[in-house]
């Protein structure tokens, strides 16, 4: 899996969760969502491997996980999230919202449209959204 690959991922996971979220399937919607960010991060991370090079083991290990702070850092994209959140509490607020995801929510069904249409509008929202603000990145 590439850079590509998991751009395109991570668009295809997005269109799906607001499939799901448009069916009443509201937690098949929040976890593919959140999948979708998850994606995202990893091409970041993809960006930074220069073609040819062997990448450092420690580092793309690591990068096999879920969680979005960490994969943030792996990405070398965490000093700029940290200084653009600071100065936009709107951008905050959403990416705190996206904080809560979890790959467990892949188990849930008591997720409601709420919380669905909460995620969904933190990562979508056209100025201050979370995946608008990483495809600047990827």
């Amino acid at each position: 899996m590439n850079r590509v690959d998991l751009q395109k991922l991570s668009n295809t996971r997005i269109r799906e969760a607001q499939i799901l979220f448009r069916a009443g399937e509201y937690s098949g919607a929040y976890y593919l969502a959140g999948y979708a960010v998850e994606c995202a991060l990893k091409a970041c991370f993809a960006k930074g491997v220069q073609r040819y090079d062997f990448p450092d083991k420690g580092r793309s290990d690591r990068v096999f996980n879920h969680d979005f702070k960490a994969l943030a850092s792996l990405a070398r994209v965490k000093d700029n999230l940290d200084a653009d959140t600071k100065i936009n509490p709107t951008f905050a607020a959403c990416w705190a919202i996206v904080y809560k995801w979890s790959e467990e929510s892949r188990y849930s069904l008591g997720l409601n449209k709420g919380d669905a249409e909460e995620i969904l509008d933190a990562i979508l929202r056209r100025k201050d959204g979370v995946l608008s603000w990483i495809k600047q990145r990827w």
